[in-house]
């Protein structure tokens, strides 16, 4: 289950080619843990580096900086408040056409919620925790609830105290599920995903 760690000089090949520079923790656990291990794997494709699990057709938003959720919380209300109403049209294909206007928006705003973030780790039902690579997040660790609550929350050891997102060195220590807001799940002690310190 743990590929062998990536050599420095594949991890800068991976880096110019994608147009991103690592966080220094992800970069010692690609050097001395695993290219994937409890984490997807990253790996030479057909199209060149990528992590396994994540959808290449992606590769173009990662330089794009990863945005905190409080900056597109309005944006998102504006969009939900201009889905289209079948009522509102006299007839079943205007609405059709309308509709598939605002699916086509909707989910290309989706995919900017995790531009410039890659899926490290999946959890089931849709759940997955994601690494920021770019922008001012660049290193921390969120958690995309988006499959049932809609909204993707900073993984962090105080969340009543301004749930600032841990570094991904601290979640290794962690896990995601001892990070995530109270009342989102059992009640879990941490579980490292690796013994090495970083």
């Amino acid at each position: 289950m743990t590929e062998s760690p990536l050599t420095e000089a594949e991890i800068i090949e991976a880096e110019r080619e994608l147009g991103v520079s690592f966080p220094d923790a992800y970069r010692v656990y690609l050097r001395e843990v695993s290219a994937g291990g409890a984490l997807f794997r990253l790996e030479r494709t057909g199209r060149g580096w990528w992590w396994a699990g994540n959808d290449e057709g992606r590769r173009e938003l990662l330089a794009t900086p990863f945005p905190h959720p409080d900056s597109y919380a309005g944006a998102d209300d504006e969009l939900m408040a201009r889905e289209p109403q079948p009522e509102a049209f006299e007839d079943d294909g205007a609405y059709r056409e309308a509709r598939c206007a605002w699916d086509d928006e909707a989910d290309r705003f989706e995919d900017l919620k995790t531009a410039g973030a890659v899926v490290i780790q999946e959890h089931g039902c849709g759940f997955s925790t994601l690494l920021a690579l770019t922008g001012s997040l660049a290193g921390t660790v969120w958690w995309d609830g988006r499959a049932t609550c809609d909204v993707i929350v900073p993984l962090s050891l105080d969340h009543v105290g301004g749930a600032q997102p841990v570094q991904f060195g601290q979640w290794l220590d962690y896990g995601s599920w001892a990070l995530l807001p109270p009342g989102w799940g059992p009640s879990v002690p941490p579980s490292p995903i690796v013994t090495v310190k970083f």
